[in-house]
């Protein structure tokens, strides 16, 4: 089944390698017997699904999850393969949603209007006066 990450990009099921464990979690007497546990291996390296601009930005983006340019995904919180399957391509269509999107812009470093520095000196000077009235001074009656 191919994996459609958005209108213009589909991966052809030929480039996603599926491997299948005993998984851990919940299964009630099957747990032992079915293999539940999903692992999705996508090498972007030699994807014929991006060019080599969206390649490096992917692994670039992803380098912490890549092994040698594979992204790995393992899912196996449901007691069915079918349905760990489906949670594991849903993880990588988002995976890379999020790394094909464009850096966000830089912020520009602005210094602050004149306005804003009074306001900050003259409430700066106005808590300072409004703690110098609690203060109890001693009376120089004694």
């Amino acid at each position: 089944m191919d994996l459609t990450i958005n209108s213009r990009l589909v991966i052809p099921s030929n480039e996603l390698k599926w491997r299948f464990s005993k998984s851990s979690g919940p299964g009630g007497q099957g747990v032992n017997k079915t293999d539940s546990r999903v692992e999705l291996v996508f090498d972007i390296k030699r994807s014929s699904v991006f060019d080599p601009f969206h390649k490096k930005r992917l692994l670039e983006r992803l380098e912490i999850r890549c092994v040698n340019g594979c992204l790995n995904i393992v899912a196996s919180e449901e007691r069915s393969q079918y349905q760990n399957r489906q949670l594991a391509m849903a993880r990588l269509a988002d995976l890379l949603q999020k790394g094909l999107k464009p850096p966000p812009k830089t912020r520009k470093a602005t210094k602050p209007t004149r306005a804003s520095q009074k306001r900050r000196v003259a409430a700066k000077k106005h808590r300072s006066v409004l703690k110098q009235t609690r203060q109890s001074k001693p009376s120089t009656d004694d």
